[in-house]
């Protein structure tokens, strides 16, 4: 357990970027994370301990199709003509999941932080993203919950519904209690580029977008605004806005 708890998250919006790019900036900050978290524990006077950092990266991706650990390559309905004529990237990637889709319209959330400066429950962290996903929906006047046994955001997730669609996917990386990667929400997303993949293995439930579903384009920054508020509010934290300048990015 940390002697010292640092709470404060420093908020980091990337704009568009590449996903390799903001990969390996993620990868980055991860590594330094769990590499104080080695130190620590070689020190265990608190006065040679140095608290961890938590970070929360805000981005949007280029069209790009990523595979987790567990996923297979048969979700994939593209070959590499395929991929080029949609302008699109592939990526074999190490959080959990299998397949998913990335693309402009899309708000994706990159977590990193030291569980163990708020709980040590993977769980928990999992389900703490979803609630803050779905009072931010809410916000939007869009009701969406958990359909049991999938992880992310759905509408039309009630038992016995019709036509459940996801709306926002998940898949996390943890070591040390530090995690990586996170949540993508379809704000204004191409639907049309999921009909590329079997959206995380499931192939008998539908995508969905808050644009589709409001019948009109939704501000980014808002839902981005509303977002971190409500992580912030879930977890506890205490935000700082840093800039990607400042890491050399």
């Amino acid at each position: 357990m940390n002697i010292h708890i640092n709470k404060s998250v420093q908020v980091i919006n990337l704009g568009e970027d590449d996903y390799q790019r903001v990969w390996n900036f993620q990868e980055t900050i991860f590594k330094q994370t769990v590499d104080r978290k080695i130190e620590n524990r070689k020190s265990p006077h608190p006065d040679n301990q140095v608290a961890t950092e938590n970070y929360l990266i805000l981005c949007e991706h280029p069209h790009v199709y990523t595979l987790g650990k567990s996923g297979k390559m048969e979700n994939l309905l593209l070959d590499e003509e395929g991929l080029k004529d949609h302008q699109a990237t592939f990526y074999k990637i190490n959080r959990g999941g299998d397949i998913t889709y990335h693309g402009p319209g899309q708000l994706v959330a990159y977590p990193i932080l030291d569980l163990e400066n708020f709980f040590t429950d993977i769980h928990k962290y999992l389900r703490f993203l979803e609630e803050s996903v779905i009072m931010t929906l809410a916000d939007f006047g869009i009701k969406a919950g958990r359909i049991d046994g999938l992880t992310g955001v759905w509408v039309d997730y009630e038992e016995g519904a019709e036509n459940p669609r996801k709306i926002c996917a998940m898949g996390v990386k943890s070591s040390r209690w530090v995690t990586m990667h996170g949540l993508a929400l379809n704000v204004n997303s191409d639907l049309s580029y999921f009909n590329n993949i079997v959206p995380c293995g499931i192939d008998d439930k539908a995508v969905t977008s808050m644009n589709h579903e409001l019948g009109k384009t939704v501000d980014m920054a808002t839902v981005q605004k509303h977002l971190v508020t409500h992580i912030a509010n879930v977890f506890e934290m205490e935000l700082t806005n840093a800039k990607k300048e400042s890491f050399n990015y």
